[in-house]
């Protein structure tokens, strides 16, 4: 009898500690200023300035990794005025009609050089499977992520293929996040 009330108090802390360390593992990252979402083709290159989203990530439990993030298309900048019309307007982002970039992860893995995310990413109303290479550098209770792919813009309906514009774009996102 003695031995179950000694039982009973240490198994409550074992499931609190426990829950805790879970709590800690799915604990959402917030995104920092500093990020850099940038793309860059023949004819046209810059950045997008507005970047939200919910980061999931365990870099020793990729597994339990989640990204749901979202590029509001209107902040485009590519350093000239009338480009960055041009790109919001209904012959290539149409940022009227579709307003926001998302990608959403399906599946994190650890690779040999960092990790990749496979998931989807919508952008002027298609649904494309995306896989996004990336490394994870730890800095306190945070960190940055960094990708480096490719986008073929034609594969999402904006613009006409050819032309004096790229039809693939590298992409090049750097994301500070804390908790």
């Amino acid at each position: 009898m003695r031995i179950k009330k000694l039982l009973l108090p240490v198994a409550a802390v074992v499931v609190l500690a426990a829950s805790a360390f879970t709590y800690a593992i799915t604990q959402d990252l917030k995104i920092k200023e500093g990020y850099a979402v940038k793309f860059s083709g023949s004819g046209a290159n810059g950045v997008f300035k507005d970047l939200k989203g919910q980061v999931i990530f365990d870099e020793n439990n990729p597994g339990t990794a989640k990204f749901d993030v979202t590029i509001d298309v209107k902040s485009i900048n590519t350093g000239n005025g009338l480009k960055n019309s041009h790109a919001k307007g209904s012959k290539w982002f149409d940022a009227a009609k579709y307003p926001v970039i998302h990608f959403v992860s399906s599946k994190v893995t650890k690779t040999g050089a960092g990790y990749q995310a496979e998931g989807v990413l919508e952008m002027h109303g298609v649904k494309k499977p995306l896989i996004i290479p990336f490394t994870y550098a730890k800095q306190g209770t945070g960190g940055t992520f960094h990708g480096v792919f490719n986008v073929n813009r034609t594969d999402f309906g904006i613009g006409e293929p050819g032309g004096r514009v790229d039809d693939i774009f590298k992409l090049e996102v750097n994301v500070p996040v804390a908790q």
